[in-house]
């Protein structure tokens, strides 16, 4: 038994190994062939093209983007109505919120996530597993979300999708009726028995069919708004109407994901360089900077400073309360 413990450690093992060096060559080659884009531009064009950004178009983004953020807490408040946990909603909004927001821009989501709810959900009485727990769920969430968007996307608009995974638009559109199909299949797997799972070493049981549900379409929401984000910020005459260019953004975000990239930065760039067409390739560099910007390092400052506000916050009660208590002695 031992010996057969051992090769399975060694396997694991040996997959991670193999699997972080895949995201190191998707990294390395997306950052070599964005390196050698950037290069033949000209700095000035890139200049000119943030210039030319409306006020409308940053206002448009920001909006989208508080959408996308504002769906992040329900991920989380999804998990604890399942887990049976009671925690007052502002702190579900400040521990998710953070926890995405730093995790888009550090990478490794179950990592960085986990520790910053661990950080915000443990004043609450929250143990470790439990935090693992709701994680986990949460981020079947968000892959519910993805798996709709894609199969939808495959489904209506096969031909548009042909172009850029270079398969035929029948077997794309057999694609988007499997995913689907699975969507479906999953909520009667969760809606028939008991839906008890262990993932990742931890025993957990998943949302029942309402809770599903409503994952599916906070996943939805975040999703279009973060896709809407960028697509206001894109520069006239790309001619990708908006239902084609959320898919588009999944596959992106996919591509960026599998290279477990913080953010997917470089990937993502170079795959949205490729799928939209306009004259200028510098505006839309300018237009992903941008993006960086408004969806990415804004929500991130913003994270740290609520974290920061809040941790002074709870320093300040205990110290008020170590005073009261001291008061109370002196006076006995």
């Amino acid at each position: 038994m031992p010996a057969l413990r051992r090769k399975r450690i060694q396997d694991r093992q040996l997959w991670h190994r193999l699997g972080f060096g895949v995201s190191m060559l998707i990294i390395a080659l997306a950052l070599f062939f964005l390196g050698r884009t950037i290069s033949s531009l000209d700095l000035a064009h890139i200049q000119s093209a943030l210039a030319n950004t409306s006020r409308r178009q940053i206002a448009l983004a920001l909006g989208c983007t508080a959408i996308s953020y504002i769906a992040l807490p329900g991920y989380d408040a999804v998990a604890m109505r399942q887990l049976r946990l009671k925690v007052p909603y502002r702190t579900i909004a400040l521990g998710s919120f953070a926890a995405y927001a730093i995790s888009f821009v550090m990478g490794f989501p179950l990592i960085t996530g986990g520790t910053v709810r661990y950080w915000v959900y443990s004043r609450v009485g929250l143990t470790p597993g439990k935090v693992a727990s709701l994680t986990l769920i949460a981020s079947i969430t968000f892959w519910l979300g993805m798996a709709l968007v894609i199969g939808l996307a495959l489904s209506v608009q096969p031909a548009a999708l042909a172009s850029i995974d270079h398969l035929t638009i029948t077997l794309n559109f057999a694609l988007g009726l499997g995913v689907l199909a699975g969507i479906i299949g999953y909520l009667a797997f969760v809606s028939v028995r008991r839906r008890r799972m262990r993932i990742k070493g931890l025993r957990l049981e998943l949302p029942g069919f309402y809770l599903t549900c409503w994952q599916i379409a906070l996943g939805l929401i975040d999703l279009c708004g973060a896709a809407a984000a960028l697509y206001f910020l894109l520069p006239t005459g790309h001619q990708v109407n908006y239902i084609l260019f959320v898919a588009l953004y999944v596959f992106a975000s996919l591509l960026g994901i599998a290279s477990n990239a913080p953010g997917g930065i470089g990937v993502f760039e170079l795959t949205m360089l490729h799928v939209v067409t306009v004259p200028s390739v510098a505006a839309v560099l300018a237009s992903l900077l941008m993006f960086r910007v408004i969806y990415y390092f804004l929500p991130f400052v913003l994270a740290l400073a609520l974290l920061g506000a809040h941790e002074g916050v709870v320093r300040w009660r205990s110290l008020r309360e170590a005073m009261t208590q001291s008061g109370d002695s002196d006076d006995a």
